[in-house]
């Protein structure tokens, strides 16, 4: 069976464990795709109208014999310069005839085991050297890939050292890309509390949080993940697979747990 390097805290090669077979699973681009879609669409806000929008008013038609249509028009407006009020669709300045409701059903339902495979699929991706060089990661100077780290990471409490730390692994230049890639958006969002978009860097899947998920947070582009809560929108942000991932060596053992859906 084929074997992956553990380094310690000081980037050194310390023991070898398994390679999961997940690994070996040809990545499927189409099911990651579609589970990354449907997450997305379970964040969606439901909106509609009120439903009582174009309704306030006391406009009333005129009725037949004045040879003009028989739209509601506000009173007291005059002939023959009364205006056409939101009452009917039909009329100018009249109401949608078909608003937005907040009865649409905006999220989207994937079967389970199509959910897990796309989750197989995307863990694989991030175990190959070429899907994620394609995603934009710069891993030239990374030991190897899957790259995986001793449990003590998961003890580390400042960020300092935890910045240390993944430079040590070879990971300056994705830290240092993601830093400096940080963009002012476009458009209105500006001024919706999302002025600056931040691009996505290496994910830590740990098993246990003793204090790294803090010194985490302040590194721009680092997520920090237990492994029962991985999903895809950690390991395919935007639909786009091979992220690359920081395994803490507990988290890496507990792939074999896919397996039994391989």
């Amino acid at each position: 069976m084929e074997k992956v390097n553990v380094y310690d805290l000081d980037g050194k090669k310390k023991n070898l464990v398994d390679m999961p077979r997940i690994f070996n699973i040809k990545p499927r681009k189409d099911l990651i795709h579609k589970a990354s879609e449907i997450s997305f669409s379970r964040n969606k806000q439901v909106q509609g109208r009120n439903k009582r929008a174009g309704l306030r008013n006391t406009a009333k038609g005129w009725g037949t014999g004045h040879g003009i249509s028989r739209a509601p028009r506000i009173k007291g407006s005059g002939f023959p310069t009364a205006r056409n009020v939101g009452r009917v669709p039909f009329a100018k300045g009249g109401r949608r005839a078909h608003p937005i409701k907040t009865e649409k059903i905006v999220k989207k339902k994937i079967n389970r085991k199509v959910n897990k495979l796309s989750l197989i699929s995307a863990i694989s991706a991030s175990g190959d050297l070429v899907w994620v060089k394609n995603r934009g990661h710069l891993i030239d100077k990374v030991p190897e890939i899957p790259l995986v780290i001793d449990d003590k990471i998961q003890t580390v409490k400042k960020t300092k050292l935890m910045y240390s730390i993944l430079s040590e692994l070879g990971l300056e230049d994705e830290l240092v890309k993601v830093k400096e890639g940080k963009k002012i958006r476009a458009g209105k969002g500006k001024r919706r509390g999302r002025k600056y978009k931040n691009k996505k860097s290496i994910l830590v899947v740990i098993k246990d949080d003793f204090g790294i998920v803090k010194a985490s947070r302040n590194i721009p582009g680092v997520d920090v993940i237990k492994f029962e809560d991985l999903s895809i929108a950690n390991l395919a942000p935007g639909g786009l697979s091979g992220r690359l991932i920081l395994w803490a060596q507990s988290a890496f053992n507990d792939l074999k747990n896919y397996e039994a859906l391989i």
